[in-house]
């Protein structure tokens, strides 16, 4: 069997601003297909992580592989641009507040394609803007006539522009609802399965790491003191971990979660 190369290789990573060291001998592997959850206390670095990633913040030491090519390297010609197989949804959607929510998502289209006939990105964009779960008339409204929820789909709509490989994700159900934010896990499910998604996904909510994350890395100390299923990190001995897994809002989650499953079943049985 072929083995599949993983969607990201971190290798010795290293990030200080001045004496300040954020991260130190931080390694992590994603693999391919999967939606990887990244949790951590507040000051962990899990945004400064991420924009390490995406060549945003110029490590101090360490190596990143991102779809195969080191983020170090020069690109060879003929390549295509890594960050066109990439989208980012930001903290708060990023959008540019003097553009419609179609001409935002038509920015990296410019960017990348900048010979597309205008007619085609206009075409792109709306399709884009309806994948995201936003309604079609939505694409003609400024970011200031959303609401944050629609705010955080058009930041969505802008990620999803150039049909990426991997898509990150930075708090997408902050600031939600919880029907809100149960309607955000369900469509990054939904893009994930339909697409062929890897998704790297940054979060407090307990509730998006139990429903749709296929295992959870660990930020603390400086770098990734466990990842796996929830279940394999419990059986870790770290305070952290289980503070933060076993804690009663945890413990509600992962009830919620058992709930769920059981309707489903019940559900399941009823049809057979």
């Amino acid at each position: 069997m072929t083995e599949v190369t993983p969607a990201i290789v971190i290798e010795g990573l290293e990030n200080r601003f001045g004496d300040h060291v954020v991260h130190h001998d931080l390694s992590l592997t994603v693999r391919r297909g999967e939606i990887i959850g990244v949790v951590g206390g507040s000051g962990t670095g899990k945004s400064v992580l991420m924009r390490a990633i995406i060549g945003l913040q110029q490590p101090s030491a360490g190596r990143i592989t991102v779809l195969g090519q080191a983020m170090d390297a020069p690109p060879m010609r003929g390549d295509v641009d890594i960050r066109s197989r990439w989208g980012v949804l930001f903290q708060g959607g990023a959008l540019f507040s003097t553009l419609t929510v179609a001409e935002n998502v038509e920015v990296p289209l410019k960017e990348f394609y900048p010979d597309m006939e205008p007619a085609l990105r206009h075409e792109i964009a709306r399709y884009k803007v309806m994948l995201s779960g936003l309604p079609a008339e939505a694409a003609a409204k400024y970011p200031s006539e959303l609401s944050g929820g629609m705010r955080k789909r058009a930041g969505l709509a802008r990620a999803l522009a150039l049909d990426p490989e991997l898509l990150f994700l930075d708090e997408p159900t902050a600031g939600l609802d919880p029907i809100g934010a149960a309607a955000f896990d369900h469509l990054t499910r939904e893009l994930h399965e339909t697409l062929g998604l890897t998704v790297f996904l940054i979060t407090h909510d307990l509730d998006t790491l139990h429903e749709i994350c296929d295992r959870v890395a660990v930020l603390a100390d400086g770098h990734v003191i466990a990842v796996g299923t929830i279940p394999e990190l419990m059986a870790s001995d770290h305070p952290w971990i289980h503070e933060y897994f076993d804690g009663p809002r945890g413990r509600a989650a992962a009830a919620a979660q058992d709930r769920q499953h059981a309707r489903l079943d019940s559900s399941a049985q009823t049809k057979a």
